[in-house]
């Protein structure tokens, strides 16, 4: 399970990554759990502390950022399937260290003509953390 911090409280969340949007890389609550940040410090212990990036390129420009947002989303469900019975929380904040997908452009010659070919990355990248329940 995903959680995020929204004031007081964590919510499960699930990924909600679209390179058409202002915010690519969000989150869209399900409402499977909420619970207070002091209930969840205290029944849940940090185990492991992963920053998460991504990077794609083509000579498209959307395809290529739809391709980084997928292996980005990728990375994160393999973290969320490795925790196990643990729960991943979503370690960046917003206006403060949130993941932002960047590109650079660069100039091919392709059948003689001047193409752009795109190479996207993340930065900062997307930081979460495992919690285990405690003992």
């Amino acid at each position: 399970m995903i959680l995020k911090r929204y004031g007081t409280r964590l919510h499960s969340v699930r990924p909600d990554f679209d390179s058409r949007a202002l915010t690519e890389i969000g989150f869209r609550r399900d409402r499977r759990l909420s619970l207070g940040a002091e209930d969840f410090a205290e029944e849940y212990e940090a185990v492991e502390t992963l920053e998460l990036s991504a990077n794609a390129d083509g000579p498209v420009h959307d395809r290529a950022e739809q391709e980084l947002l997928h292996n980005l989303e990728q990375a994160l469900l393999r973290v969320e399937a490795d925790a196990g019975e643990g729960v991943v929380v979503i370690e960046s904040a917003q206006g403060v260290d949130y993941p932002k997908t960047r590109d650079r452009k660069q100039n091919q010659i392709r059948e003689g003509r001047n193409r752009l070919y795109f190479h996207w990355t993340v930065d900062p990248p997307l930081r979460v953390s495992v919690f285990r329940r405690r003992r």
